[in-house]
């Protein structure tokens, strides 16, 4: 169970963090494409949690992300 001054999904956040960074290391190493899926996967998550966590600011950021890393995976 959570702490009172814990926000939910807290396990969720750290794994879309820990594939976040993953992917800035496979990104720093030019590792393409797997960065860029990394980079989906994680930004992806991160949607996920802002939404479960209703945080508009964070939905928008990381959707947009997904978005962004989505379309550079086509070209």
């Amino acid at each position: 169970m959570p702490a009172p001054d814990e926000k939910p999904y807290q396990k969720l956040a750290w794994l879309a963090t820990a594939l976040l960074i993953t992917a800035a290391i496979l990104s720093s190493f030019n590792i393409y494409p797997y960065y860029i899926v990394a980079f989906v996967v994680s930004s992806g998550l991160w949607t996920v949690v802002a939404w479960l966590w209703k945080e508009r600011s964070l939905i928008v950021l990381n959707g947009t992300l997904t978005m962004i890393y989505v379309i550079g995976l086509f070209f």
